[in-house]
C-alpha cells in the first residue's frame, strides 16, 4: 500500500511538471499533499502491523483463555465427580454411623441392665454373705456351747484319758476309746457305757443344723477265730459297734434316725502306731462326729 502511494505522489509530479499549464505553487502544494498522503500510509501501515501484531497476540490469548476455560470445564467435572463421590461417602458414612449408633444405644441399653443385674446380685450377694456370716457365727457360738458342756460332763472321763474333744473346721469330734463302751470282740455297750453315751448324746440332741456321725475304729490285728463266725472282719465289727451306738442315740434319747448314720472304718484310719500296745487300744475306738447337714458325707447303712 505504502509503495502505492509513493508511485501515485511521484506520478502527479511527473504530470504537474509535463504539463505547462500547471503552476510551480500548485505543484509545491500537491507534491506537499503527496508527501503527506505517503506519510499518514507509512503510519496507516505501521497501525496495521501492530493491530497484525495484537491480532496474534489475542489470538494466543484466545487460545490459552479457551484451554483454561477447558481445563476448568475438565477440573469442575472432576470435582462435580469428586463432590458426588465424597456426598455418596458422607450418605454412606452417616448411615454407617446412625446403624453404629442404634447398635450403640442397644448395646448400652444392654450393659445398663446387665449392670442393674450384677448389682442387684451383689446386693443378694452380700445379704446372703451377711446371713451366712451371722449363722456361722451362732454356729460356731454353738459349736463353743457344746463343747465346752460335753467338757463339763465327761471332764472325769478326759482327765483319765478315755475320752478326748477335738473341734477342727465345723467339725466337733468325741473320741471314746473302745474299753469304756465294749468288751474285746464284743459289739454289745457295756453299762457304763451306756452312762457316758447318754451324757453325750443329751447334749448333741440338743444342738441344730449339725448331723451325728458314729465312727467304729478297730487296731489291725485281725479278728480272732472264734469270731469268725459273728464277725468277718475287723470292718464288720467296727460297723456293729457303731451301729450300737447309732441305735442307743435312736432309741434311748430319741435322736430322729434322719440326724443319724455310721460308719465302719476297720483298721484302716489309725491315730496312732499300731505296732505298740498303747497305739492299739487309741486306735480301737468310736468316735461320734458332729457334721454340718450340707455336708453330710456317709449315710446311714
Amino acid at each position: 500500500m505504502r509503495m502505492t502511494l509513493q508511485l501515485l505522489a511521484t506520478s502527479l509530479a511527473l504530470i504537474f511538471l509535463t504539463s505547462g499549464c500547471v503552476s510551480q505553487s500548485a505543484f509545491q502544494r500537491k507534491s506537499d499533499e503527496a508527501n503527506h498522503y505517503a506519510a499518514l500510509s507509512r503510519n496507516l501501515e505501521q497501525d496495521y502491523a501492530k493491530l497484525i501484531e495484537q491480532q496474534k497476540q489475542m489470538a494466543i490469548r484466545y487460545d490459552q483463555i479457551a484451554q483454561q476455560m477447558e481445563d476448568a470445564r475438565n477440573t469442575s467435572a472432576i470435582l462435580r465427580q469428586d463432590n458426588l463421590r465424597a456426598k455418596a461417602d458422607i450418605e454412606r458414612l452417616e448411615k454407617i454411623l446412625a446403624d453404629r449408633s442404634n447398635e450403640a444405644g442397644i448395646a448400652m441399653t444392654d450393659l445398663r441392665q446387665a449392670i442393674d443385674r450384677l448389682e442387684e446380685e451383689k446386693r443378694q450377694l452380700t445379704a446372703q454373705l451377711e446371713q451366712e456370716q451371722l449363722a456361722r457365727q451362732a454356729r460356731i457360738a454353738q459349736l463353743k456351747t457344746t463343747y465346752d458342756d460335753l467338757v463339763g460332763k465327761l471332764e472325769t472321763e478326759i482327765k483319765r484319758g478315755d475320752v478326748t474333744i477335738s473341734e477342727l473346721q465345723g467339725r466337733l469330734t468325741v473320741n471314746m476309746v473302745e474299753k469304756i463302751l465294749f468288751d474285746s470282740g464284743k459289739a454289745e455297750i457295756k453299762p457304763a457305757g451306756l452312762n457316758i453315751l447318754k451324757r453325750i448324746g443329751t447334749i448333741l440332741k440338743n444342738t441344730t443344723g449339725k448331723n451325728i456321725r458314729v465312727e467304729g475304729h478297730t487296731d489291725n490285728i485281725p479278728i480272732s477265730p472264734r469270731l469268725k463266725d459273728t464277725y468277718l472282719s475287723n470292718w464288720e465289727l467296727s460297723t456293729a459297734r457303731a451301729g450300737s451306738v447309732v441305735h442307743f442315740l435312736q432309741d434311748s434319747l430319741d435322736i430322729p434316725g434322719e440326724r443319724l448314720s455310721l460308719c465302719g472304718f476297720g483298721p484302716y484310719q489309725p491315730i496312732a502306731d499300731n505296732a505298740t500296745s498303747s497305739g492299739r487300744a487309741q486306735n480301737r475306738r468310736i468316735q461320734i462326729v458332729l457334721v454340718p447337714m450340707e455336708t453330710q458325707e456317709s449315710k446311714p447303712l
